[in-house]
């Protein structure tokens, strides 16, 4: 018995619907002046690893001039490069080398709010209370010696901060992250310039940070309840998910529309239900929309069935590709989630034989675990402050590229220590280690971006489900099958066809294939 799930099938010019696109935080990715900071320089001596990886596009943190408060979401200045990342200069030619290896380039962009060292909001600080700076950012009197409403920053206390002439700014994130208001024209006709000088330099599109924010509803209301982070993605709030934030969406897609190319944006937006999230990759606003529900999703198979169905459906509802990402810059790498390696190397192959577009993040081809036990002094995230166990430091860790002093190859040539200190058990877990080994989870990864590239993205777009027994996932895609055993026993299964891929090879018998625990296969 099969149940079909239809997904929006892709054209040649639609590339964004079944691309898989890397994920790159510069600051951890690869080092190129020996400073033990990742940099441009850095990406772009990589970029021939990244195309044999077999990735589509590459996604880059922020890498504008930043006080790094919150390590580059915090921007002094949207149209360059901080030198601590490079120059200018080095953008153009990361952007230019890596359209010539086939690659596209996505960069991020941070509508929400600027650095508390942008040049707007220092000369609001200076102009005082009334003036028309003030006007670009959020200011109010407060309520006597209190802040002007309940609203909670997501890295913990108020979302307030009061200047000493006795007004307060609002900070959604870190006090040195001032939201800005966009209700104000300047903001804007800014932040449209700002998308045309990069589209200009030729990159391919933008991930927007923090998506579903921007827009506040009007009078700033209460919300009455305390532990407002943990009501994200959930409830409805006044500070996120506005109606108003999809006409500045649609503007931004004219943009984008306007060149050629077929340049794209990616929103990471959290809203409380799959139809608000769907409004975001309507046909006139972005492309993508990050899919959080697969990436908390546990190991289980009813769960993630649930979650795979509801997202096909949803997207489908806006003529939208789904989205799958299992590990990003903001959460605990899911070796350590899932809690395993074996567990992993399924999730990949599970991860991309779905319809739709998948993400990588930089060291998950690697199998990297989070790095749980870095020394409190070496630590960074402004979210640790929340609580002690919520920092970010852990998934950031610099990727090892080769097993040798110092610092595993990150560096080139070989200087300083890493920025965090490295494992120093990841000497085994290097790319040169792994392209020696054919077993390795770097191979895996590349033979299941080849195979899905040679198979046109794995057939249609219909994802139909095949009855398996419990604990088991199923389905196929015109004539490519994928099998994922989630539990801790081995399973049997009929032989659905020609093994193509295993992140554990199964037991062949007559007619049929035992499936080890914790494994996924691909058949034709």
């Amino acid at each position: 018995m099969t149940e079909l799930v239809q997904a929006q099938p892709a054209t040649a010019s639609d590339w964004w619907r079944d691309a898989v696109i890397y994920q790159i935080y510069v600051r951890s990715f690869a080092d190129g002046n020996g400073d033990g900071i990742g940099d441009l320089l850095g990406v772009r001596s990589r970029l021939r690893y990244l195309a044999a990886l077999g990735v589509d596009a590459l996604w880059l943190s922020p890498f504008y001039p930043s006080p790094m408060a919150d390590f580059g979401y915090d921007v002094t200045d949207y149209r360059d490069v901080d030198p601590v990342f490079g120059s200018l200069a080095d953008a153009e030619a990361l952007i230019d080398d890596a359209h010539r290896l086939g690659l596209r380039i996505i960069v991020d962009v941070v509508p929400n709010h600027t650095s508390d060292q942008h040049a707007w909001f220092r000369a609001a600080v200076e102009s005082g209370p009334g003036s028309p700076e003030r006007e670009r950012y959020i200011f109010r009197k407060g309520r006597g010696d209190r802040p002007p409403n309940d609203w909670e920053s997501v890295f913990g206390g108020p979302a307030w901060t009061r200047l000493p002439d006795g007004e307060w700014y609002l900070h959604l994130f870190a006090s040195a992250q001032p939201d800005l208001n966009w209700e104000h024209p300047q903001v804007r006709a800014e932040f449209a310039d700002v998308l045309r000088f990069w589209l200009d330099l030729g990159v391919d599109g933008f991930r927007i940070d923090v998506a579903h924010g921007m827009v506040k509803a009007a009078g700033l209301p209460d919300i009455g309840a305390s532990g407002q982070v943990e009501m994200i993605g959930t409830t409805v709030l006044p500070f996120f998910d506005q109606d108003g934030v999809h006409d500045i969406h649609r503007e931004w897609r004219t943009i984008l529309d306007s060149y050629p190319g077929r340049r794209i944006a990616v929103a990471e937006a959290w809203a409380p239900t799959a139809d608000r999230l769907a409004r975001y990759v309507r046909p006139d606003e972005l492309h993508q929309a990050f899919n959080f529900q697969f990436l908390s999703a546990p190991w289980d198979a009813a769960r993630l069935r649930e979650v795979i169905d509801e997202s096909l459906a949803t997207t489908a509802t806006v003529g939208a590709p789904a989205t799958w990402v299992l590990s990003n810059h903001d959460v605990k790498r899911h070796v350590t989630r899932y809690g395993s390696a074996e567990r992993a190397r399924a999730a990949a192959l599970l991860m991309l034989a779905l319809p739709g577009s998948a993400y990588v993040y930089q060291g998950e081809e690697l199998g990297l675990p989070e790095v749980s036990d870095l020394p409190p002094e070496v630590c960074r995230d402004p979210q640790r402050l929340r609580s002690p166990g919520s920092g970010r430091d852990g998934c950031r860790v610099p990727l090892p590229w080769a097993d040798i002093d110092p610092s595993f190859g990150f560096s080139f040539p070989a200087a300083d220590p890493s920025w965090l200190p490295m494992p120093a058990a990841w000497g085994r877990l290097s790319v040169a280690t792994q392209l020696n080994d054919p077993g390795s989870t770097l191979r895996l990864y590349q033979a299941a971006l080849k195979t899905r590239r040679e198979l046109g993205e794995l057939g249609d777009g219909t994802l139909a489900w095949i009855a398996s027994p419990e604990g088991t996932l199923v389905f196929r895609r015109g004539d490519f099958v994928c099998t994922v055993n989630l539990t801790a026993q081995p399973v049997e299964l009929p032989r659905p066809g020609r093994l193509l891929l295993a992140s554990a090879e199964p037991l062949m018998q007559s007619g049929t294939a035992v499936l080890p625990p914790d494994s996924a296969a691909w058949w034709r």
